[in-house]
């Protein structure tokens, strides 16, 4: 039987829909530096993505997608809780530390959470109250430094399984694997066969995990550390990406780690249908931030990870709810939705589609897209950002930054300038509108000012007030 005929049945069946309905399985697929073109669904011709351009097509594209942060430990925080990363407190990519501050600087990073504490709340945690078997899978770079014998420095108590899962496999306090052929160097993943490609092996875990827990609910993360540095594919990858360089491809080896990426979302995917479990399993893709200009061509967006441009924060995301995405449905399998959401709204519809409430007293920084996907209008606040940090590259200024309808406003906190772009119209953040329309650009900063104080955000203070470091 054909991929295309098991999927049309498995819409049938989630149109007709069973007496009892079963739990919904949640698998929350996340790349780490993809770009937002990055796909062939995107409009990315030289990259060959197949699998999940197939995903697209059986679900929704979101066209506006954001990571909560332009860094990867905040949006891994933010979507395993629901909580923006200022709320958490982890703001930055790891531990701050001299090695990513200008010794120019005009302002000191605030001293961020790097390590998710263990009273924090996660989706794991609910979902395996509800009674769902918990598996993860890669990268996490929520538990600190590995090799600490200080606890609140991190370290292995910090990993997945004291987080809500059931079985982790690769995740650690590693921001990018030290190889991505075994062996590996990953502590938290044993050795099996030298030269197998580790986000083939990631793949294959996952795969196991699913068989084995395909008759009761499941709530699945596959966080490929493809294709974050360092930049190593298989060599019959690479071959096919040699001498294609040009728009939309830098690096062959980044194309190959694409396809390699994509290779092993279509090997669960595959196992999901085979195992006739797609039609009441939920699955989310997205990438944990901007791609890094250094690898990826983000045009037309401006810049890449590590900054509050469109290139650094604004990523694919694509979900497929055949319960809910049905050709007999408001929204049919195919859609594109230009809706602006961010990535803790992924928690929250991951906890809608399972039906687990919230306690007393809690609430998430997300809303629940299901709306979207049954062809209502989604009602919500602004998306915020707050990055008061320098990236590892350092050519970034710390700042925040509101989307609000069609219109995005940056401030710097180094300095307190604005700049306000209308991305309907120009998409590349080319022209700032702060100075031609000075009531709209005053009021998106004093709404961006008031998210901040009410979630607590860290600032950044005057380097004058500072002990002197150049170190």
């Amino acid at each position: 039987m054909s991929v295309a005929t098991t999927f049309l049945g498995m819409l049938l069946l989630a149109v007709a829909g069973p007496a009892a309905a079963p739990p919904v399985n949640v698998v929350l697929l996340m790349t780490d530096d993809m770009g937002w073109r990055d796909l062939g669904c995107q409009g990315n011709d030289r990259l060959t993505t197949p699998a999940l351009d197939r995903l697209a097509r059986q679900g929704v594209r979101f066209t506006d997608a954001y990571s909560a942060s332009p860094v990867c430990s905040p949006t891994r925080g933010a979507i395993i809780t629901g909580q923006a990363p200022a709320r958490l407190r982890i703001t930055q990519h790891g531990k701050d530390g001299p090695v990513f501050w200008p010794k120019d600087r005009p302002v000191q990073p605030p001293a961020a959470e790097h390590v998710l504490p263990l009273e924090t709340i996660t989706l794991a945690d609910r979902l395996k109250a509800a009674g769902y078997a918990t598996g993860f899978f890669g990268k996490w770079h929520l538990s600190g430094d590995r090799d600490s014998k200080d606890p609140a420095a991190g370290g292995p108590a910090f990993w997945p399984e004291h987080q809500g899962f059931d079985v982790n496999v690769g995740g650690c306090g590693l921001g990018g694997p030290p190889t991505y052929f075994d062996p590996y160097r990953i502590p938290a993943i044993r050795l099996r066969k030298e030269g197998e490609y580790l986000t083939d092996r990631l793949a294959a875990e996952t795969v196991s995990f699913i068989t084995a827990h395909r008759h009761e609910p499941m709530f699945v993360c596959l966080w490929t550390y493809n294709p974050h540095y360092p930049f190593e594919a298989p060599e019959e990858l690479v071959a096919r990406y040699r001498g294609k360089e040009g728009p939309g491809l830098k690096n062959p080896v980044y194309g190959a780690q694409i396809e390699a990426t994509d290779r092993a979302i279509g090997t669960v995917l595959e196992a999901i249908d085979r195992l006739g479990l797609a039609a009441r399993t939920l699955v989310l893709f997205t990438s944990d931030n901007g791609g890094w200009e250094g690898a990826t061509d983000n045009r037309p967006l401006r810049s890449g990870k590590g900054d509050l441009y469109e290139g650094g924060i604004r990523v694919p995301l694509i979900i497929r709810w055949p319960q809910v995405v049905a050709p007999a449905r408001p929204v049919a399998p195919g859609a594109v939705d230009h809706t602006p959401v961010i990535s803790m709204d992924l928690a929250a519809t991951i906890l809608d589609a399972a039906q687990a409430p919230l306690g007393p007293g809690e609430s998430l920084d997300g809303t629940s897209l299901r709306p979207l996907l049954e062809g209502k209008k989604l009602d919500r606040a602004p998306l915020f950002f707050h990055y008061p940090h320098y990236a590892w590259h350092r050519s970034n200024r710390p700042g925040g930054a509101i989307r609000s309808g069609r219109y995005k406003l940056i401030r710097r906190y180094d300095d307190a300038s604005v700049e306000m772009y209308d991305l309907a119209d120009d998409v590349g953040e080319t022209k700032n509108l702060a100075a031609e329309k000075p009531e709209l650009a005053a009021k998106l900063d004093e709404q961006l000012g008031r998210w901040l104080q009410e979630t607590s955000a860290l600032m950044p203070t005057p380097r004058e007030s500072q002990t002197p470091d150049d170190q």
